[in-house]
């Protein structure tokens, strides 16, 4: 019993450290990338030049955003094995896992494909409708991961002792 209570509590510290790292990266990071130029009293980087870095600390996000993703299919999988099935579970955590792997193994990668091209491919349409699926998905994660992360706090609580 003592065991599984600190799996739990090991997966919760993992989703709630995942769940501030995306919100730290959407709400701190990007904004202070792409505003480099208002923050600093010369204009250092352009636009294409900010997206660069910014893709690149994404780039690296991604190796953590893997093994989340293996950490929540191994764990809600063997909740579920062990009929403790939850609804609410394992719908966010199906949704985060989903959104996660399109952030890391589709929307970073076409984005550091296409930022390779040069600056006109960024300046695309394709790019643009791409970018924008890509703040969709990072926001529908950033809930899925506070529901799951809240569920399983509720759920935490009924465990028999």
């Amino acid at each position: 019993m003592k065991t599984r209570l600190y799996i739990e509590l090991t997966y919760l510290l993992l989703l709630g450290a995942t769940f501030g790292a995306v919100m730290v990266l959407g709400i701190f990071v990007a904004p202070v990338i792409f505003n480099s130029d208002t923050l600093l009293s010369v204009a250092l980087l352009d636009n294409y030049n900010e997206g660069v870095l910014m893709a690149e600390i994404f780039h690296r996000f991604t190796y953590w955003v893997y093994l989340m993703t293996i950490a929540v299919v191994l764990f809600e999988v063997y909740e579920y094995k062990q009929a403790r099935r939850n609804k609410v579970a394992m719908t966010s955590a199906f949704i985060a896992v989903s959104t996660m792997l399109l952030f890391s193994a589709v929307y970073t990668p076409k984005i550091l494909a296409l930022q390779e091209e040069g600056v006109e491919a960024t300046m695309s349409d394709a790019f643009a409708s791409l970018h924008t699926a890509s703040e969709l998905d990072f926001k529908i994660l950033a809930v899925a991961l506070a529901v799951l992360f809240f569920q399983r706090i509720v759920l935490l609580r009924t465990i028999k002792k």
